[in-house]
């Protein structure tokens, strides 16, 4: 009977993880996934050259979330705008808002740009925070170690593993951020065409000099990029902007201030796992410190 229940014993401990069904909403979250659970059933809903706020939701996406264990979103009212009424349509009780298998990164960390004004009619405002968690590799070495508490609530046999994932990426974080401050300090900043890159700035204490759009999510009149050329005349810095944002903005304010202008993806490639959302961080730090 003791070598019997030794047996049943061992069979517990060696269980393998179950191959949750999983599905980020971004590259981003899917590489964190990817790290923490690499034997995970992941589908990705957007790709890194498209912006989560204007999607819409697809049946594609909803076939998705329909048999899904756990979805894992960016949040903080990123995805507003389809996320939650694909979820709606695809009838899965497990993965409601509240629900252990609805999982948002945002929500994990503190937010900046916190506490503003609520009203749309400013233009593409989140008063609970800015969303764009996903450009600071410390807030996501935090997130993945939430992730992994999580995917342990849903698969008890892999819990060990996927904080052991998780605890090894926030070892390759630490490893990288004394070179990245190093390389960093000094730079002499950044005008960005939207909010999306502040965490990354604020986290190596690089300065955001302005941005093309004077409100969230509508473009800029000439007058306004005359005006911010004319704010910026005679110092230094670099223009940044979304594959996805329109170039004519930021190209003409370069003309005028001289400046270099870099298309820079703000996700990383659609199927990054965590050495590919490195290598993502890597290249800003190489375009910010102006290596790029």
């Amino acid at each position: 009977m003791k070598k019997l229940l030794l047996l049943l014993l061992m069979l517990f401990v060696a269980a393998p993880a179950m191959a949750l069904d999983v599905v980020a909403t971004s590259p981003s979250m899917g590489a964190l996934v990817r790290t923490v659970a690499p034997d995970a059933n992941l589908e990705v809903l957007a790709g890194p050259d498209r912006d989560l706020h204007g999607l819409q939701a697809k049946p594609s996406m909803i076939r998705a979330l329909r048999g899904a264990d756990l979805v894992v979103a960016v949040g903080a009212e990123l995805e507003i705008g389809w996320l939650p009424a694909a979820i709606a349509s695809a009838a899965n009780r497990s993965i409601q808002p509240g629900q252990p298998g609805y999982f948002e990164a945002a929500a994990q960390v503190s937010l900046l740009d916190a506490g503003g004004a609520a009203d749309r009619a400013m233009g593409d405002v989140h008063p609970v925070g800015n969303p764009h968690v996903d450009l600071d590799p410390v807030r996501m070495a935090s997130i993945a170690g939430a992730l992994a508490d999580r995917l342990a609530l849903l698969d008890a046999a892999g819990a060990a593993r996927y904080r052991a994932n998780a605890a090894a990426f926030r070892d390759a974080v630490d490893a990288r951020m004394s070179g990245w401050r190093q390389r960093l300090a000094g730079a002499p900043g950044v005008v960005l065409y939207h909010r999306d890159a502040i965490y990354l700035l604020e986290r190596f204490g690089v300065p955001l000099l302005g941005t093309i759009e004077p409100v969230p999510g509508v473009p800029p009149t000439a007058r306004q990029i005359s005006a911010l050329a004319a704010k910026l005349r005679g110092r230094d810095g670099i223009i940044i902007h979304a594959p996805y944002q329109a170039p004519k903005a930021p190209r003409r304010l370069g003309r005028e201030l001289g400046w270099p202008v870099q298309t820079l993806p703000l996700e990383p490639p659609a199927d990054a796992d965590g050495d590919g959302y490195l290598r993502h961080i890597e290249r800003w730090i190489g375009v910010v410190g102006g290596a790029g």
